[in-house]
């Protein structure tokens, strides 16, 4: 498989396949949202869009990047989502980096969202789908996020051989600038576990499938087969 990774900013035209990496947080935030029983995710292109989404349906729930604001339920952070129920709910999520990186490849023929909880079923998805080519959208610190890009690296080699050792990436991660900001409490609208909960391989057996829906972005999980298992109908 030939793999690129590129900044938001470096993506010239629409790849036919993406995935859209971000690690801490928005892509972990969202499969622990669907592992608390969300039924969807909307990508808002902004916190006024989804305030507007937010209006017009007051049954969703509403996350952003940063502290506690008006309008939204809570904020993107794993360790606070972990403990909301969202059964049958749908959620409107805007971030600064991994909901941008998504609408801006939202007419590629595939796009997967991906952090390491995810990062084996995002490659046996890949494996299934038998993409020769896959563009990964590396989304923090305009390109250059240390975690977002061994997340990238670590499926594209899962992909290709299935057996890669995850440690080195994983060290990468907890060693990143975003793992340091957490940790040390300059991003507002944290808990003390997100870089462990980031940092937690595989915890979900789905990937994260972006399509557009009546002109909105919507995230859903997708059931990967079992390791080996990539052949089957």
């Amino acid at each position: 498989m030939e793999a690129r990774f590129l900044g938001i900013a470096e993506l010239a035209g629409t790849p036919p396949v993406a995935v859209v990496v971000d690690v801490m947080r928005a892509f972990t935030v969202a499969a622990w949202a669907f592992g608390r029983g969300a039924e969807k995710i909307v990508l808002a292109e902004s916190p006024a869009d989804a305030l507007a989404l937010k209006a017009r349906h007051p049954d969703w729930v509403a996350l952003k990047d940063g502290p506690p604001a008006p309008g939204f339920d809570t904020v993107n952070s794993p360790g606070l989502l972990r403990s909301l129920d969202l059964g049958g709910r749908t959620v409107v999520q805007k971030t600064t980096a991994g909901t941008v990186g998504a609408l801006a490849v939202k007419e590629a023929s595939l796009v997967l969202c991906a952090g390491f909880v995810v990062a084996g079923a995002t490659a046996r998805l890949l494996r299934r789908h038998g993409c020769d080519a896959v563009t990964f959208v590396v989304t923090g610190e305009e390109g250059r996020a240390e975690e977002d890009l061994a997340c990238a690296q670590y499926i594209a080699r899962r992909t290709s051989g299935g057996g890669t050792d995850a440690t080195p990436f994983l060290r990468r991660a907890a060693g990143s600038r975003a793992a340091a900001e957490l940790t040390g409490g300059v991003r507002q609208g944290a808990h003390p576990d997100d870089v462990a909960l980031c940092l937690e391989l595989d915890r979900f057996p789905f990937a994260l499938v972006a399509s557009l829906e009546d002109s909105l972005m919507v995230l859903r999980p997708c059931a990967a087969p079992a390791p080996g298992d990539e052949a089957s109908p």
